[in-house]
C-alpha cells in the first residue's frame, strides 16, 4: 500500500526536528570549518584566501605529523585491544559467575568519573618523586626502573595510553546487554554436543555480536581515540617535545594562537581520518558478507 499524502506529511513532521538539529549543529559547522580551512584568519582582521597552504604547512610541521601518528595508534589500540578486552570481560560476566554483579559495577565505575579527574589521579601515580608507581618499584627492589614516566620521551606516550586502555567498562556493558539477547538454546545445544565454554564463545557468542555490539564498540572506541584531548592535556600537554600530542590538542593550541585557518585545516583532516577509520572498520566487519550476499541471490535464481 502506497503511503498517503497525510502519511508523508506526518513522516516529514516527525523527521524535521532531527534534521534541523543535524543541519544546525553538524552540517553547517562542518561547512564553516571547511571554508575557514582555506583562509588565513585570526578571528579579528579580514580573512584572506590562501588555497591549500594551511594544509601544506600542516604536513611540513613535525608536531602535526606526530599528532596524527599518535591519534592513529590510539584509535587502533582502542579498537583492537581495548574493545577485545571488554569483549572478554563481557563474555565471562555474561556467564554470571560468583560475584559477577560486583565485578560489573567495579569495571563500569570509572566511566562515571570525569576524564579530568582520572587524568589527575594518574598524573599523581606517575609522579617521578612521590608517585605510587615509582614508590612500588622501590619497595620491590627495582628502584633502577623508577623514572619520570611523563617527562621522558620514550615512556610518556605509552604511559598516557596504557592506563586508558584498561577502562573497558563502557564497552563491556554494551556487549553484555547484547549477549543476554542471544537465545539460550544455542548454548544448550552446544553443551549437549560437548562444546566447551571457550568453543561456545568463539563459535556462538562472537559471531552473533560481531555485526551489532562489537562493531558499534570498535567504531566508538576508534572515534574516541581520534578525539583524545583531556587526558593528554592534563597529563603532559603534548610534551615532552610534542611526543604525546594529538590532533585535537594541536588544534586547540592553534586556536590559542588565533590561527583559525590552521586550526580548521586540522579539524578537516581529523574528519577525513575519522571517516576513513569508520569505512575501514565497517568493511572489516561486514565487507565479506555484503560481497557474498549478491552471489547467494544469483545462485538462488
Amino acid at each position: 500500500m502506497k503511503p498517503t499524502r497525510s502519511d508523508r506529511s506526518a513522516l516529514a513532521a516527525f523527521m524535521a526536528p532531527a534534521l534541523i538539529i543535524m543541519l544546525v549543529f553538524f552540517v553547517i559547522p562542518v561547512i564553516y570549518v571547511i571554508v575557514v580551512s582555506v583562509l588565513k584568519w585570526n578571528g579579528i582582521s579580514t580573512a584572506s584566501f590562501v588555497d591549500i597552504q594551511n594544509f601544506a604547512k600542516l604536513f611540513r610541521d613535525k608536531s602535526f605529523v606526530r599528532s596524527v601518528t599518535n591519534n592513529i595508534i590510539w584509535a587502533l589500540v582502542a579498537g583492537f585491544i581495548q574493545v577485545p578486552l571488554a569483549m572478554v570481560m563481557a563474555i565471562i560476566l555474561s556467564r554470571k559467575p560468583f560475584g559477577w554483579k560486583f565485578f560489573r559495577t567495579v569495571y563500569f565505575f570509572p566511566q562515571v568519573i570525569s576524564g579530568i579527574a582520572l587524568a589527575t589521579l594518574w598524573r599523581a601515580i606517575y609522579s617521578a618523586d612521590t608517585g605510587l608507581l615509582n614508590g612500588l618499584l622501590r619497595v620491590l627492589g627495582m628502584g633502577d626502573a623508577a623514572r619520570d614516566w611523563l617527562g621522558t620521551g620514550q615512556t610518556a606516550f605509552p604511559a598516557v595510553l596504557i592506563y586508558w586502555v584498561f577502562y573497558v567498562g563502557y564497552y563491556m556493558v554494551i556487549m553484555m546487554a547484547d549477549i543476554t539477547t542471544i537465545d539460550s538454546s544455542y548454548y544448550e545445544a552446544a553443551t549437549i554436543d560437548g562444546a566447551s565454554d571457550f568453543q561456545q564463545a568463539i563459535y556462538i557468542t562472537i559471531p552473533l555480536i560481531k555485526k551489532t555490539s562489537l562493531l558499534t564498540c570498535v567504531t566508538l572506541a576508534s572515534v574516541l581515540g581520534l578525539r583524545q584531548f583531556e587526558q593528554v592535556y592534563m597529563l603532559t600537554n603534548g610534551g615532552p617535545a610534542n611526543t604525546t600530542s594529538t590532533m585535537v590538542l594541536y588544534m586547540y593550541k592553534k586556536m590559542q594562537d588565533t590561527n583559525y585557518g590552521m586550526a580548521s585545516a586540522t579539524a578537516v583532516i581529523l574528519i577525513i581520518v575519522g571517516v576513513i577509520f569508520i569505512v575501514c572498520i565497517r568493511a572489516l566487519f561486514t565487507g565479506r558478507d555484503e560481497q557474498a550476499a549478491p552471489k547467494k541471490r544469483r545462485a538462488a535464481k
